[in-house]
């Protein structure tokens, strides 16, 4: 069976056009490998895709949250819309599984890598809206992203680590987190970055990850581990409260 079948069938959609799905699960590196194979990659659908789930989302989330002014709707649809977001709605799918990627590209981990997942998922949310419509695309896509769309959290915690860190020293001393990094080896095309995040004169946390964005967030987040485990040595109702506002 087709690629692009199991998926459908895996999705539950009567889907009419398998070409035009499984060129949603092409990626640039696989047509390069295969010249005239199918209609073409992935590119278009995903400028498409990128449209629909923010409507769909957008949408959603002024149903949900009639009480929420524009700032934290725009947040929420942020943490759902993020390429870790949209990477995470993948992995729920197993679309990785499907995508049709170029040998070398597959052998680098492409098929975990999020912002490669994320772009997937745009181009399939794309070729489901052109082959079944707008009404089966938006039900589809707030179905599955409906534990998000259910996330009642305080808006700080729907930002980055990253967001939440700068927003805490910011307020405490007016400076920003310093990232340095430590370590950046590997080939260009499999770079592990390890990068440190200073806060007031202090190392509070190291991160790695495939990309300096990657381990800057890993880091931020250890920093507000550690930030978290001393919320109770702050002597003054201020500080205790930053404490708070930044770590949830």
């Amino acid at each position: 069976m087709r690629p692009a079948a199991e998926l459908a069938e895996r999705l539950g959609l009567q889907v009419t056009d398998l070409d035009l799905l499984e060129q949603a699960l092409v990626h640039s590196s696989w047509l390069h490998e295969h010249r005239d194979a199918v209609r073409g990659h992935n590119e278009r659908l995903e400028f498409l895709g990128d449209v629909v789930i923010n409507l769909a989302i957008s949408e959603a989330l002024y149903a949900a949250y009639p009480t929420d002014d524009e700032g934290l709707l725009s947040t929420r649809r942020a943490s759902i819309v993020s390429t870790t977001g949209l990477s995470r709605l993948a992995h729920r799918i197993d679309l990785g599984s499907y995508l049709l990627l170029g040998e070398g590209e597959a052998q680098r981990g492409g098929r975990r890598r999020p912002s490669l997942l994320a772009s997937g998922f745009e181009a399939l949310a794309g070729a489901i809206y052109l082959d079944l419509g707008w009404d089966t695309a938006r039900t589809w896509l707030t179905t599955l992203a409906e534990p998000e769309l259910a996330n009642d959290s305080p808006s700080l915690l729907l930002k980055s680590p990253k967001s939440r860190l700068q927003e805490y020293t910011q307020r405490r001393t007016g400076a920003r987190p310093e990232y340095r990094i430590l370590d950046a080896s590997g080939p260009d095309h499999e770079k592990l970055f390890r990068i440190e995040v200073w806060v007031d004169g202090r190392a509070l946390g190291v991160g790695e990850g495939p990309s300096r964005r990657t381990a800057e967030t890993a880091a931020a987040l250890q920093a507000l581990e550690a930030i978290r485990a001393t919320r109770s040595a702050p002597s003054d109702s201020s500080a205790r409260a930053d404490v708070d506002r930044a770590v949830g």
